[in-house]
């Protein structure tokens, strides 16, 4: 979940689509003219250990948009695929 917020923050799209679940990844993505992401906050987690193969991340980001700050939450699920860690989307 932290590098993925990373990636939104330095705007690498080519990072987010890799570690998007096959199942739900879409063909692109356009960061161009998004927030700019400040601070992320891990709320809760759920499995996401050695031993699991799915869990899931409650977090806020915080961004500011046209000088506004502003925060968005989501309680987001995670699979592992070949090996990897991916997202899958919100719950």
């Amino acid at each position: 979940m932290r590098s993925r917020f990373s990636a939104f923050a330095v705007g690498d799209a080519g990072y987010l689509l890799r570690t998007w679940h096959p199942s739900t990844r879409p063909e692109r993505l356009d960061l161009a003219g998004g927030p700019r992401w400040v601070r992320l906050e891990i709320l809760e987690t759920t499995g996401g250990s050695a031993v699991h193969t799915e869990g899931t991340v409650r977090f806020r980001a915080h961004y500011e948009d046209r000088g506004r700050p502003g925060a968005m939450e989501e309680n987001s699920r995670f699979a592992r695929h070949a090996g990897t860690w991916t997202y899958i989307g919100a719950i």
